[in-house]
Order: C-alpha cells, then sequence, then structure tokens
C-alpha cells in the first residue's frame, strides 16, 4: 500500500510519500527476487478459489490517486509490466487531499489526478477502484452519510470509468462490522484495510490485509516486511521475530 510519490517536505510527509527514486529501487529488488504483480481481479478470484498464482504473487495499491502516481509509478510499472491499482476519492478528483491539512504540520496539500489523466492510465491497463466519496472515517458516519460515501463513489466511479467498480479501500483503515455490511451491501465484492499480516484463501475478503509502505522504507526493509508480513521493517524486528521462533519451537509453545 502506498500513498503520494513525490517529495517529502516535513517527518510527517515522509511517512506518506515515498521518493520516485526510492519507489524505482524497490521495485527492481521485487522483481530480482523472483516476485511479480499481479491483476486486483486476479487476486480476489484466488481468494475464492476460483485461480491459481504463482509463488512470489502480490497486489500494488495507491491509496488516495495522487498525481505523483502518474507521473513517477507508471512508467516504472509499465517497463516491469506489472499492474496496479488506485483506489480514488470520487468527489475530489482533479482536486486536493484536503483530509490532511489538519494533520500535516505544513498544512500543505498536493493534487490528486483529474478525470483526463484517469481514464489515461486507465487506457494503458491501471484499474481504479473506490477509496469513498470524501475520504471520511466510515465508523463515525450516520446511516445514511455511510451510505451515501460507499454507493455515491461507486456510481460516480463506474460513470467515469465505464466499468464495474468492484473494490473498496477503506479511508485511514478504519472499519467495523457495520461499516463491512454497508460495503457488502452496496456491491463491492471486496473491501482492502490497512491490517499487516498474510492474506490466506481464509482471509475475510472485507478486511483483506496491506503492508504499508513508508517513504523511510529502503528496499531492503520493503522486503522485511513482506517476508514478516509487517508494517515493521527494522533489522531489530526481524532479529526479535525470529529469535521468538527459535524460542517457541525449544520450547515447543505455540506463536
Amino acid at each position: 500500500m502506498y500513498h503520494r510519490m513525490g517529495e517529502a517536505h516535513n517527518e510527517w510527509e515522509h511517512k506518506y510519500c515515498i521518493s520516485p527514486e526510492r519507489f524505482a529501487s524497490q521495485m527492481r529488488l521485487l522483481a530480482r527476487r523472483g516476485m511479480k504483480a499481479v491483476a486486483i481481479d486476479d487476486f480476489v478470484s484466488w481468494i475464492g478459489g476460483e485461480k491459481e498464482l504463482p509463488n512470489g504473487s502480490f497486489i500494488l495499491t495507491f491509496d488516495d490517486g495522487f498525481r505523483g502516481v502518474r507521473e513517477h509509478a507508471l512508467p516504472v510499472l509499465s517497463r516491469l509490466g506489472w499492474p496496479f491499482t488506485v483506489f480514488l476519492v470520487s468527489d475530489l478528483i482533479g482536486g486536493r487531499d484536503q483530509w490532511t491539512c489538519s494533520s500535516n504540520p505544513s498544512g500543505e496539500v498536493y493534487p490528486l489526478l483529474d478525470a483526463d489523466e484517469i481514464r489515461g492510465m486507465q487506457q494503458r491497463g491501471v484499474s481504479f477502484h473506490s477509496h469513498t466519496l470524501s475520504h471520511a472515517s466510515l465508523p463515525s458516519l450516520d446511516d445514511a452519510m455511510l451510505a451515501n460515501e460507499l454507493v455515491g463513489s461507486r456510481e460516480a466511479l463506474a460513470k467515469l470509468l465505464s466499468q464495474e467498480v468492484a473494490y473498496l479501500a477503506y479511508p485511514f483503515g478504519h472499519v467495523d462490522d457495520r461499516v463491512k455490511a454497508e460495503a457488502r451491501k452496496a456491491g463491492y465484492r471486496a473491501a482492502f484495510s490497512t491490517q499487516p499480516g498474510f492474506n490466506r484463501r481464509d482471509v475475510d475478503r472485507f478486511r483483506i490485509r496491506r503492508i504499508d509502505v513508508f517513504g523511510t522504507d529502503t528496499p531492503t526493509m520493503l522486503w522485511r516486511k513482506i517476508k514478516l508480513g509487517s508494517n515493521d521493517g527494522s533489522l531489530a524486528h526481524t532479529f526479535r521475530y525470529y529469535l521468538d521462533r527459535m524460542k517457541s519451537r525449544l520450547t515447543g509453545t505455540p506463536r
């Protein structure tokens, strides 16, 4: 799971913004390690037992729909032949990430893809799905507002893209049982959380796990995250993980 690509201007932005150079080096490392991005439809079909995928398969997602994804990620991924998905905030297409202005210490907001850019990327094989109407925290909404965020975004994007919008990414990763039920009712086939971990075929398809990639992650740190299914790619975390596994094997206690 990525967010903005470009230049970070403060410590807060460094978490959610990755430089084009670092992103490219991450993708090159994954390719060298035998990994390959697959389409979101193929991944969801795999969850349902309808399709097999080779070892090393993963999906690439970009939340929010920042313009930098077109400028920086698309050329890298096109060269690799890797598909990816962008989750769009439908009411803010062509605007800026207004939901971050109170969180970012600088108050800076950044441009989002406009309709023409989205359609151009779609023609190049990029898939687009819903990140709601306004990027609201869904559990905080009443029933009518929640339904509007989910149904309204899906309908608006289907009109823009001239195709079904089947998947949702929860803004901020905020989800509860009511939100899950409404997402299903709104017609989504699956939804993506921000909870890290491994996705197996028994995963709740309305709480699909994703690894959050930070702007401070080196390619090696990302590789550690992938191997451990963790958002912590530090060497210290990796050491503790394998030490705990070794202790469990020696004592015969489950992890």
